[in-house]
């Protein structure tokens, strides 16, 4: 049994199990999925239970042989698609609550130096803004206009922030996932800011009867520290084709 909601698992799985099963060995699935937009026409899902699940256009598979297999490893499967020049974006990990760890997230009371922002903070978001790089802002995408924001902070200084919108992966999808973004000012890291405004935002998306979701590239090891220490649990790594893919 997963220990991740429904709401999850089923967001994850249409996608990657809606379909013709092109190979099943191990712990590795390969579906040919015709509903699959034309940008997201090749995915990989590694699965934090050891499950490895590629899913493609049936025109990729073809194109990718894939139809003339019948047997795969995922080192093989990787191989594969270096070979045909098919280029995988930057590795997305993915985190999620327990559903166990989400009951203890919505006992927990918003400590005093938290509080959601809205365009009345405009100006203080922008002081903010201006003291964080762009390399951090881009990175963190943490907007005020976003569904939900939540900052923390010191006097009347704002020192970290983070912000939630609803996260509409695949055609026609209506699970209530969030995506969230954190960002704190240097001088502020590694003090705790971060974990209690991604909880308290958490907190304030699940009453709202959302998932939240966090999302960090594979190699930024901060990012996915901070995720296990707000109490998050890594679900798994996602990777799409990239716009670059000659394939």
């Amino acid at each position: 049994m997963s220990v991740f909601s429904s709401t999850i698992m089923d967001f994850w799985m249409t996608p990657f199990t809606h379909g013709e099963v092109l190979l099943q060995t191990g712990s590795l699935t390969v579906i040919a999925n015709a509903t699959l937009p034309e940008e997201r026409r090749l995915m990989v899902l590694e699965l934090s239970d050891g499950r490895v699940m590629a899913v493609m256009t049936p025109a990729m598979a073809d194109k990718l042989g894939f139809y003339q297999l019948d047997a795969l490893t995922t080192t093989a499967l990787r191989q594969t698609l270096q070979d045909a020049g098919v280029v995988l974006h930057g590795a997305d990990e993915i985190f999620y609550f327990s559903a166990q760890d989400k009951e203890t997230l919505m006992q927990e009371a918003t400590e005093g130096d938290i509080r959601p922002l809205n365009i009345e903070d405009e100006a203080v978001f922008a002081e903010f803004q201006a003291s964080a790089t762009e390399q951090d802002l881009d990175d963190a995408y943490v907007e005020l206009d976003h569904w939900e924001v939540c900052g923390a902070f010191i006097g009347d200084s704002l020192v970290c922030a983070a912000s939630m919108y609803p996260w509409d992966s695949y055609p026609g999808d209506d699970a209530r996932i969030a995506d969230l973004g954190v960002l704190t000012l240097p001088p502020f890291r590694g003090k705790g800011y971060a974990r209690r405004v991604v909880r308290a935002i958490c907190r304030r998306a699940s009453e709202r009867g959302y998932e939240p979701q966090y999302r960090c590239q594979f190699d930024n090891l901060a990012s996915a520290s901070l995720a296990k220490a707000a109490g998050l649990t890594w679900f798994g790594k996602w990777e799409v084709i990239s716009p670059d893919s000659a394939a």
